[in-house]
């Protein structure tokens, strides 16, 4: 699952889980070190591969420079096109609400949050073309995966209800990012 900041990436990936009994991997809480530390390219994708050694799993966040190690082992690639003006105002409310899990080690307040948050508008209309670059990278190491790319609330919804009858979603691309 990958899409820019506020893309809904996490609430799509909560309900695939919980219609498909799927494990759900969140990058951002494997990805920080105690105390907000960065890894090493080296360590980031040596933990990915650990997080990521089960036979099926669902994982969302981004970390571009990272997709390919996902792409290997995923059957499955959704990429949500959110309009960069939703994201923008999702990061703006999500601001004003503290986030269910934190990575382990690391603490945040209230107002680091609504920092944080508020900071990404900036980088989401600066990267609101970033979806080219990971088609791009996906075409090239995820030949092998069904690819989803979703436009809108209605196509989500349309993904979403092909799990409601215990199935996975299947079928040819449907983007044309071969």
């Amino acid at each position: 699952m990958t899409g820019q900041a506020g893309a809904g990436k996490s609430t799509l990936s909560h309900a695939l889980a919980a219609r498909s009994g799927l494990p759900l991997i969140h990058l951002d809480l494997a990805f920080w070190k105690p105390g907000w530390v960065e890894p090493s390219e080296a360590e980031w994708r040596e933990k990915q591969r650990r997080v990521l050694a089960g036979d099926a799993w669902i994982a969302d966040g981004n970390y571009t420079e990272t997709l390919d190690l996902r792409l290997e082992r995923a059957d499955t690639v959704v990429v949500l096109t959110t309009p960069w003006w939703r994201c923008a105002g999702r990061a703006f409310l999500r601001g004003f609400r503290m986030p269910g899990q934190l990575p382990e080690g690391c603490e945040y307040s209230a107002w680091q949050r609504l920092r944080d948050e508020w900071r990404l508008i900036p980088a989401i209309w600066r990267d609101r073309r970033a979806n080219e670059g990971e088609l791009s990278i996906i075409a090239q190491h995820g030949q092998h995966a069904t690819r989803h790319v979703l436009k809108s609330k209605r196509a989500i919804r349309e993904f979403l209800g092909g799990f409601d009858t215990g199935h996975r979603p299947a079928g040819p691309p449907s983007c044309g990012c071969r």
